[in-house]
């Protein structure tokens, strides 16, 4: 573990959607290693109804941070690809 609070925006404006397409498996503040399911969606739902499906990746504690190393990746599966390399 290395402290990295991580903060995930699927899509943008899904906050009207009021949870509706989204499946959450951790709460703010759990910790979790590599290969932890966090949320699961319904990605045509989004499609159809948000404005965007960026889905930003934001480290909110970028200062305690080392080493912080994109992947490069745009298209993952998930338990199988990594997108990011965060060293405290």
């Amino acid at each position: 573990m290395n402290g990295a609070e991580i903060l995930i925006h699927i899509g943008l404006e899904t906050v009207n959607l009021k949870g509706e397409g989204f499946t959450v498996y951790v709460q703010e503040g759990d910790v979790v290693n590599t290969g932890k399911k966090l949320i699961t969606f319904d990605k045509d739902m989004i499609e159809e109804k948000a404005s965007s499906t960026i889905t930003p990746v934001i480290i909110t504690n970028t200062d305690e941070m080392s080493e912080i190393q994109k992947l490069g990746k745009n298209n993952v599966e998930a338990g199988k690809d990594e997108i990011l390399v965060v060293r405290k």
